[in-house]
């Protein structure tokens, strides 16, 4: 029987599976591997394109059963006129044979270009979000801009239509379900993907177009290396410096520090000496991945280094919670009382004290989603003019009036101090927007603060 009649390919489970070709011309595609299970071969379903245009350029014949989308006619209704740099990130894009990862700050319409790339595509779009209140917010304007039905998978629903919106979550779990069924990928913040676990979703979907989309890719283990292959290059970027003034609100950034309060310093530096001496005893720098990873489990495992730990807890909590911090929190909202205004604490126990002290709204991971959804369409509304959390609104609100953020602890990540800015940068009237991070002086907090404005943002 001639192989052209005999090579197939088909899905499964985010591979493909190449029945019926020969070794030797297997040479010529170097991802294909034998599985001696089923005496075929098989690669995982990124490799798609790749394969289709290897058997045309060999001239071998194929059914391909994989391929499970049609094109389509798509026009928007949505009638704003795109900003020159949309346009020329979308051009720059279509050249790249319509794979890559677009770097723009927060505010500057990336869901707006989403749109643009879908109806240059005319092809089944899964746009695949980090959080549940972006695939809302993704639902809404896709569905408002295309006038089409737009599925859902992810908060409990699961409903798939030729446009979907997901989760990580979601796409990961049902990968098996819609691997074959789209032709175009759409990465919202796609510096969560790289990964063992995400970085599946874009290895076990054959869509052969993709676009990424995120205003900080880079990330603490490096592996942003991996969205060339996941996704396609980076084919355009602006930083915020670039666009701040025209297209986003003119902005400054302040430092305010405060001081210990003489018992607060007395237990901070005890703190920080009993931890210190213990790793200089043992050799220990938490500069080095391996030696903080190295410090847990000696806590976990001998009594000193459980004390010193403990000690390393609490001269960070000293820092993060001093009570200056909030004499300060409570001038800056007198200050800006009739300003929208955000507050990024460090963790819960400090979210939910100011929230009682102030009668301020809490938005954390254990907010139930309707509370959360209620709290935000107030704030938005004017209802509420302010709100504190801890990570969860470093991306995904949007309230273009929210001029004035308020950093009174973080993480030492330059990617969570530049969201917190995008934040309130969104255009809005004349809105001149403002972040204060407040820093308790003389602890390792400022050296945190140092590491986390290593950016062009905070370069002005």
């Amino acid at each position: 029987m001639d192989e052209i009649n005999l090579v197939t390919i088909t899905f499964h489970e985010g591979t493909l599976v190449v029945n019926g070709l020969s070794q030797d011309l297997t040479q010529s595609l170097p991802f294909l591997l034998p599985d001696p299970r089923t005496k075929n071969f098989r690669c995982e379903a990124i490799f798609y394109r790749a394969l289709i245009q290897g058997l045309v350029s060999l001239k071998i014949g194929f059914k391909d059963s994989a391929k499970l989308y049609q094109n389509q006619e798509w026009v928007t209704k949505d009638v704003r006129q795109p900003f020159p740099y949309q346009l020329e990130a979308l051009e720059s894009w279509w050249s790249k044979k319509s794979r890559g990862v677009v770097v723009l700050p927060t505010g500057t319409g990336k869901t707006f270009l989403a749109v643009l790339a879908i109806i240059r595509m005319q092809r089944p779009t899964l746009v695949v979000t980090p959080t549940i209140d972006l695939m809302n917010q993704w639902h809404s304007v896709l569905s408002t801009s295309l006038g089409v039905p737009v599925g859902m998978m992810g908060g409990g629903v699961h409903e798939v239509h030729d446009i979907t919106v997901t989760t990580y979550d979601s796409a990961h779990i049902h990968l098996a379900k819609w691997g074959n069924k789209f032709g175009f990928l759409v990465f919202d913040e796609c510096h969560h993907l790289p990964g063992s676990v995400y970085s599946n979703i874009a290895l076990g979907s054959i869509a052969p177009f993709r676009l990424g989309l995120t205003a900080t890719p880079e990330r603490t283990d490096g592996n942003e290396t991996m969205l060339e292959h996941l996704i396609g290059p980076f084919v355009f970027r602006k930083e915020i410096g670039e666009l701040a003034g025209s297209y986003l609100a003119s902005y400054e950034s302040e430092i305010i520090h405060v001081d210990l309060s003489p018992d607060e310093k007395i237990d901070y530096e005890n703190a920080r000496k009993l931890y210190r001496d213990y790793l200089v005893k043992r050799g220990i720098s938490l500069r080095d991945p391996s030696g903080w990873q190295r410090f847990l489990a000696e806590s976990s495992r001998f009594q000193e280094a459980k004390k010193a730990y403990d000690a390393f807890r609490l001269q960070k909590k000293i820092a993060l919670h001093s009570k200056a911090k909030i004499d300060v929190l409570e001038n800056l909202l007198l200050k800006h009382a009739n300003d929208p205004c955000i507050i990024f604490a460090g963790d819960n126990t400090m979210v939910y004290a100011i929230s009682r002290r102030f009668l301020i709204p809490a938005v954390t991971h254990e907010t139930k989603a309707k509370e959360r959804k209620q709290t935000l369409d107030k704030f938005k509304s004017g209802e509420y003019l302010a709100v504190v959390t801890n990570k969860v609104l470093n991306e995904g609100v949007d309230v273009p009036s929210a001029g004035v953020g308020i950093v009174l602890s973080g993480s030492g990540t330059v990617r969570e101090h530049v969201q917190r800015l995008g934040r309130i940068l969104r255009k809005y009237k004349d809105k001149r927007a403002i972040l204060y991070e407040v820093i308790s002086r003389n602890t390792s907090e400022e050296l945190t603060s140092k590491r986390r404005r290593e950016h062009d943002a905070y370069r002005k």
